[in-house]
């Protein structure tokens, strides 16, 4: 008996891919995209941080507030103020809000002391002069711990 032999020009070739086209863009497009979104965002970041820099602590900024105006109008800027529009944005807030903020106080001052001036009528029957004079002090509030542990 003959033995099967493969044809004379050879068996075609077996396709074994698949040809399906890439989606989306070349890796090195998407690359692009990230480094110039990373470069933007540390562009951000960057200014920033020069802008906090030049910008006055707290104590030293409502000193030289204080010290410097000549009316709640008008108050002078000094050098290093004028370079950040974030440390003098907030000096005038400061300024605008510290009579709101005091007022509130004040009303609040008023309030505890006529509660405790009618808790001391209820409790004694009449009101009790702690001072020698009647001249107005600011009370001192002193925190103290409510649990004391050991």
């Amino acid at each position: 008996m003959a033995q099967d032999l493969p044809p004379a020009g050879g068996y075609e070739p077996v396709q074994y891919k698949r040809n399906l086209p890439a989606r989306g863009f070349r890796p090195a497009y998407y690359l692009l995209a990230v480094g110039v979104i990373m470069t933007y965002g540390l562009y951000k970041y960057g200014k920033g941080v020069r802008e906090h820099k030049y910008e006055i602590p707290f104590d030293v900024k409502e000193t030289s507030a204080m010290i410097e105006y000549s009316s709640i109008s008008s108050v002078r800027l000094t050098t290093a103020e004028t370079n950040s529009e974030l440390a003098r944005e907030k000096m005038w807030s400061r300024i605008y809000l510290t009579p709101l903020l005091q007022a509130e106080t004040d009303r609040d001052q008023v309030r505890r002391y006529w509660a405790d001036q009618g808790r001391e009528q209820e409790l004694l029957g009449r009101t009790t002069k702690p001072y020698h004079s009647d001249r107005f002090v600011r009370p001192t509030y002193g925190v103290t711990p409510g649990i004391i542990s050991e």
